[in-house]
């Protein structure tokens, strides 16, 4: 037991070592962009209904904030196995510089402007209706990738 308790030690101070030797761009590589990820929980029975709403409700949007250039790369995960209190959807979307999650009244209103073109406030509510019913926020946050070296 106390040989295991010792191997056990050892490989844990091993892997810490080797973590804390770790180098940005040597050993990884920050990319260039953020993700905001936001992390929800949608009854099982829910997730077709809930991605249709997204589909016609955020994509349009999204593809304004794309043609404006505040993101330019979105996407939705849907988890494969349902756990209570964990996320099972995620809506990412990725902004080409932390620079552009500075306010800019021009480029806001713009979208706002031509996001309104398309769905209205009226809209919009009626797409949500009933999602409280069935979604939970779990988590948002701004998320950088790094690329590992080889």
């Amino acid at each position: 037991m106390i040989r295991k308790v010792a191997i056990a030690a050892a490989v844990t101070g091993l892997l810490a070592a080797s973590s804390a030797l770790a180098k940005p761009y040597v050993d990884y590589t920050p990319q260039k962009g953020m993700w905001n990820i936001n992390a929800i929980e949608v009854d099982p029975n829910h997730v077709d209904e809930y991605l249709e709403g997204l589909r016609k409700s955020q994509v349009p949007a999204l593809e304004v904030m794309k043609a404006h250039g505040l993101i330019d790369d979105y996407r939705f995960m849907v988890r494969g196995n349902y756990m209570k209190g964990s996320p099972n959807v995620l809506i990412e979307t990725h902004y080409p510089s932390g620079a552009m999650l500075d306010p800019n009244q021009a480029r806001d209103e713009a979208i706002d402007k031509d996001i309104r073109k398309q769905f209205t406030e009226a809209q919009d509510k009626t797409a949500v209706a009933g999602y409280e019913k069935y979604r939970t926020f779990i988590d948002e946050g701004l998320w950088g990738e790094v690329k590992m070296a080889k």
